[in-house]
């Protein structure tokens, strides 16, 4: 059974439907209660454009600035009433974001509040939620959200004081799935620190808690185990030309020529999914010959240097011949110094490596990371045993931990999913949720 078939299964027998139902003549919306009727959504509301606000002329206030994705400031004055909808017109076009208060819509978006609609604004946020309007566009260079296609829609109308009922009832039961939702990601961000925390220990001090310890002479790292050393990436590569090497420049390597060709260019989604097979950018053997010196060989550890730098993934055994991609690094280590895989935690999962290039650059956030500054970094080196032996202890540890945060990730996959398909019972009428509210009809 598919998952929305199941949800909408566990919705239907946790609530009543309504004592009637009619065909609404269309056909994904089916039967409607008996009382409602269908509606085209320019007939409900009506999307008022944002307005020109460029950023050196807002002015110091208490009044949001909206755009497509939600806040992007504040500012002095309004451009709608409360309480509003502001819909994502360019970028994230058709998110749909609630606010209780007034806000400045820009001019991404649109915008509904009560002088363009006589529903209620609640319901219809749930209304407009449900109508999957990010596939309300027309094909341009600049997708974006077309009124007129999405005025075209039909939704469902109910009276007034029934409004109020399902948006209340929506409030209240989407609260209580949101806070379970936060509630396990909050635990995935725990096990991901307690697992960061392990490693951190492992790779630094080592796994047997009473063997002597000396000064690191690095001041951030502290003590190491006696009979470990550290040293610069520099001293622990292959000893050959381009054992750290960065992709190539933008002007070398341009969109229009990773079209076709037999040498696969591997980019930052191979390395950051650890899937060396996925990707469509591919080059000529020409343009191969010219760019050679970026060729990636099996072994090799590729990091990432843009945008989510530091994530690190190492090209297996059987990898198509390839490339580097401009936005990725190679590095070549020398394995009877340190394990390509050791080497991956270190950079990955510890943190002290880009901790380090922080430092270097003097900034709080790294935009790029470049070969001489990687070469330069400190690294702790325990013996290859010893380096076997915490890679698989941290295998071990992992493994419960990865379980338990897979699961959580499954059930909140599944919650966003359950939430998705109890507004769309509710405001399309597949169930009756009058009793669970109490609404003032002359309200």
């Amino acid at each position: 059974m598919k998952r929305g078939n199941r949800d909408v299964e566990v919705i239907s027998r946790r609530f009543k439907p309504y004592p009637a139902y009619k065909d609404s003549g269309v056909e994904w919306l089916g039967e409607i209660p008996a009382h409602w009727e269908v509606r085209r959504l320019k007939r409900v509301c009506t999307f008022a454009y944002g307005d020109s606000l460029a950023s050196d002329t807002r002015m110091d206030g208490d009044i949001e600035v909206y755009g497509s994705n939600g806040p992007v400031g504040a500012h002095e004055v309004a451009n709608t009433v409360a309480p509003c909808l502001v819909l994502g017109r360019k970028g994230s076009f058709g998110k749909v974001n609630f606010s209780a208060r007034p806000v400045f819509a820009i001019d991404t978006t649109f915008f509904v509040d009560q002088r363009f609609s006589r529903a209620d604004i609640r319901w219809l946020y749930y209304v407009l939620t449900n109508a999957r309007l990010d596939s309300a566009t027309k094909d341009s260079a600049i997708p974006g959200l077309d009124r007129e296609d999405a005025y075209a829609r039909d939704v469902c109308w109910c009276l007034p004081h029934e409004q109020r009922a399902i948006a209340s009832f929506l409030d209240r039961e989407t609260a209580k799935i949101d806070a379970l939702v936060e509630k396990k990601e909050r635990l995935i961000e725990l096990l991901q620190e307690k697992r960061t925390a392990l490693i951190t220990r492992a790779v630094t001090k080592g796994l047997d808690p009473n063997v002597p310890m000396k000064d690191s002479g690095v001041e951030w790292l502290g003590e190491i185990p006696a009979h470990w050393e550290v040293k610069r990436l520099k001293h622990v590569l292959k000893v050959q030309k381009g054992a750290v090497k960065t992709g190539p420049f933008g002007s070398q390597l341009q969109s229009s020529e990773m079209l076709s060709g037999d040498i696969k260019v591997y980019n930052q989604r191979n390395v950051i999914d650890g899937d060396f097979t996925s990707g469509e950018n591919y080059i000529t053997y020409d343009k191969f010959r010219e760019l050679s010196a970026f060729e990636t060989f099996p072994g090799d550890l590729l990091i990432t240097t843009r945008g989510s730098i530091g994530r690190c993934a190492i090209l297996p055994e059987r990898a198509e011949q390839g490339i580097l991609h401009p936005c990725l690094m190679r590095v070549q280590s020398d394995r009877q110094k340190i394990l390509p895989c050791f080497l991956e935690i270190e950079i990955q999962d510890c943190g002290i490596v880009v901790e380090q290039l922080r430092l270097m650059s003097n900034a709080t956030t790294i935009d790029v990371i470049y070969s001489e500054s990687l070469k330069e970094v400190w690294l702790v080196l325990p013996p290859i045993n010893e380096q076997k032996a915490i890679l698989a202890f941290i295998d071990r540890e992992s493994a419960q931990s990865d379980a338990l945060k897979a699961k959580n990730q499954e059930l909140i996959y599944r919650l966003k999913e359950y939430r998705t398909a109890l507004i769309s019972a509710a405001v399309t009428g597949k169930i009756d949720v009058r009793d669970h509210v109490t609404v003032d009809p002359e309200k």
